[in-house]
This record gives C-alpha cells, structure tokens and sequence, in this order.
C-alpha cells in the first residue's frame, strides 16, 4: 500500500489525540439490527386471520433473534455515548457555519449578480451616447486633471 500511494498519510492516532474511535462493527450492526427490525415489521404487518399462527410464530423466532443482539448492541452504544454525544455537537455546530457560510455566500452573490446588472445597464447607457460627447467628456477630465496639478 505505501509502495502503491507514497503521499497518503495516516491520520493521528488516538492516543495522540485523545479520542476515542468508534468501530466499524458497531455501525455494521446498526444497520444488521435496523434490517432485522424491518424484516420483524414486515411479518408483523403481513399477519391476517387466515395465516395468523404461521406469521406469529415467524415474528416470534425473529423477535428471540433480534431482543439478545439489541441489548449486546446497547450495551456497547453506552460505551461510546460520551463520544456520539461529542459527534452529535460538533456536527450541528458545522451544520449551522455551514449554513451560516452559505447564507453569506448567497448574500455575495446577490451582490455581484447587482453589480453585474448596474455595470450592464452603465454600458448601455454609455453605448448610447453620441460619438461625439463621448470625445468632449473624455477631453473635459484632462484638463481639470491638468489645472489640480
């Protein structure tokens, strides 16, 4: 790998930081538990009074399944808590800079879109000037910048 991409640098350890990295596994089962928690939904709502027993017994092999990994898994989201609660904060706090920056940045382009059009509408007005005021204007400014020398 290093060979392949001599410029990528890993990023400070944890120990240097400070942090404390959540692992991959807890988000891998998240997304496990969530696809559980769907399938068990899909079977709950697919029960009706002619397959009522079989789709019972099918929602509750699910549950027996899903109860003993949901509490492995809050188990080890209370380990983390201090470190998702820290992620939540500084991820609503970007949220509002960048908001912040991009209603500055609409504002800036307001601004140039404004100067754009008062720019566009002095060049008409100038186009349409006759050639000769044009000349006599652009004469006039020399000499008084001549006579405040």
């Amino acid at each position: 790998m290093v060979k392949k991409f001599p410029d990528i640098e890993r990023g400070e350890s944890a120990s240097v930081t400070g942090r404390r990295h959540i692992p991959i596994r807890v988000f891998k089962q998240a997304v496990n538990l969530t696809r559980q928690a769907g399938q068990i939904q899909s079977a709950l709502d697919g029960i009706n009074p002619l397959n009522a027993g079989k789709k019972r017994d099918e929602a509750i092999a699910l549950l027996a399944k899903f109860f003993p990994n949901m509490e492995r898994f809050e188990t080890q989201v209370k380990k983390y808590q201090k470190e998702i609660d820290y992620l939540e904060k500084e991820n609503t706090a970007l949220t509002k800079k960048a908001a912040a920056n991009e209603k500055d940045s609409i504002g800036r382009q307001m601004e140039t879109a404004r100067l754009q059009i008062e720019h566009r509408n002095l060049r008409v007005f100038v186009d349409s000037l006759s050639d000769e005021i044009k000349q006599q204007v652009k004469a006039t400014p020399q000499k008084s910048q001549q006579r405040e020398r």
